[in-house]
């Protein structure tokens, strides 16, 4: 109660700061007029503020195809009055040249958008723990928003077919650990599918000149916590993997009852979130009991288009369902980058969680990710993780709860093959080294390697 309580007493001192406007500054709806797909962003486009959705129109020199679709109309952000390009998963920011993929619309007075992508997989994971699997890794999402009453309205839904296309074991990654498949044992060298429902959220923002207040609720959502979920990040998102830094960063990007409140000034946000703090269970289809026991803090600062800062932290109640007597406090920062050329578009992303348990060890994870398309359909990826891990053995073994410093660097590359005015299919390969200490090599082996061979299509 008495996080909550710090909560409110925030949210009234923001609308405090946020009401204090000069005197002659006024209300305003930004209108969204059709772009031109065939011409590049001007200079206002590009910079904050001027609802221009730069990295979603062609640049000179690179296919139209491989931008992010034609036909799309210039949107503000559901938060606040800036391009929707800042935006990325939940709340969260990106950087304002960041590529916002997916198919805009004008519907009367709805700015809809459209976007969707899947990887069929071929995971071969080296090494004396290692597997084999075929599966499929998928989202699909829709955005809709509309000015209502002083403020704007926005809908968000995310769904998942991966409860059926990976199944509840999920898929061999070798050092991944978090959840369970039957509610009984934890997933070792293992990743977990997502939910069926993802995300279902409804928004709110008043604005005023580069002000606004915004409000966000979701069921299933995400809290105010982390940098965007990697599947929501260029740099990350073509990767057909999930980071082993995952439960670290961004692992609340499903939360089953989330209520945010944030204040927008400029090319800062600050907001906080209560929320339920216990990841998902095993039942991937249904939607789970709501509670607000958790609460977090983020920090957020756009200081040029090309960046995006954060720095967060958060109290998760029981986070873990074979752990419910064991609490976390989360810390995180990140920065990522996004720049332009002719011809390329390159986005790096840099990140750091802690993890303290309560009761526990303090364990650290640190993620740089970068991904470089260039023109022709040709993109470059690229991830290296550390993290310090005391899950990777099950209850009874003697190294069970010791604390191993592990890492993986993984390289890959994509070529989209087809490409029409909205979507994208390509062939792709990933190949991953695993770091781990001398005293793992008796059950991993001798540095083991991995390789994933994949299609990827894509609604851009």
């Amino acid at each position: 109660m008495r996080s909550l309580n710090a909560i409110r007493t925030g949210l009234l001192l923001a609308a405090g700061v946020f009401f204090a406007v000069p005197a002659g500054a006024q209300m305003h709806h930004h209108a969204t007029t059709p772009a031109d797909s065939t011409k590049s962003p001007s200079a206002s486009e590009r910079m904050p503020g001027h609802g221009g959705m730069q990295g979603m129109q062609g640049h000179p020199g690179m296919h139209g195809h491989e931008m992010s679709g034609h036909g799309h109309t210039h949107m503000t952000g559901m938060y606040g009055p800036y391009p929707l390009t800042r935006e990325a998963s939940g709340t969260s920011w990106q950087p304002d040249r960041a590529w916002h993929r997916g198919i805009h619309e004008m519907k009367g007075r709805w700015n809809l958008m459209l976007h969707g992508m899947g990887d069929l997989v071929f995971d071969h994971q080296g090494g004396d723990r290692g597997g084999e699997k075929t599966f499929s890794s998928n989202m699909v999402m829709g955005l809709a928003q509309r000015g209502l009453g002083p403020g704007h309205l926005g809908l968000r839904a995310m769904l998942s077919g991966e409860p059926a296309t990976i199944g509840k074991r999920g898929y061999p990654l070798l050092l991944q650990t978090g959840e369970t498949a039957d509610g009984r044992t934890p997933l070792i060298d293992r990743q977990h599918p997502h939910d069926l429902f993802m995300e279902l959220a409804a928004t709110y923002s008043i604005r005023s000149g580069r002000r606004s207040l915004f409000l966000y609720g979701g069921m299933p959502g995400e809290p105010a916590l982390g940098p965007p979920a990697y599947m929501h990040r260029f740099s990350g998102m073509g990767i057909p993997e999930a980071p082993i830094t995952h439960h670290w960063l961004d692992s609340s990007h499903i939360t089953f009852g989330v209520l945010t409140g944030g204040l927008v000034l400029g090319q800062a946000k600050l907001e906080a979130s209560a929320f339920r703090g216990r990841e998902p269970d095993q039942n991937r289809y249904d939607l789970e009991t709501p509670k607000l026991d958790s609460y977090s803090y983020r920090v957020s600062v756009n200081p040029s288009p090309s960046w995006s800062l954060q720095v967060s932290r958060g109290r998760l109640k029981s986070p873990e369902q074979l752990e419910p007597d064991v609490d976390t406090d989360r810390t995180t920062a990140s920065a990522i980058y996004a720049k332009d050329w002719p011809a390329a578009h390159w986005e790096s992303t840099i990140a750091w969680g802690q993890n303290r348990s309560r009761p526990g060890a303090t364990l650290d994870a640190l993620i740089a990710e970068s991904a470089l398309q260039l023109q022709g359909g040709h993109t470059v990826l690229a991830r290296v993780e550390r993290v310090k891990k005391n899950e990777l053995f099950p209850e009874g073994d003697p190294r069970q709860g010791r604390i191993f410093n592990v890492g993986e660097a993984s390289v890959g590359y994509r070529f989209d093959l087809l490409r029409g005015s909205h979507w994208a299919a390509g062939l792709g390969a990933l190949g991953s080294i695993v770091m781990i200490p001398t005293d793992l090599r008796g059950a991993y082996g001798r540095n083991p390697a991995s390789a994933l061979l994949f299609t990827h299509v894509e609604l851009r």
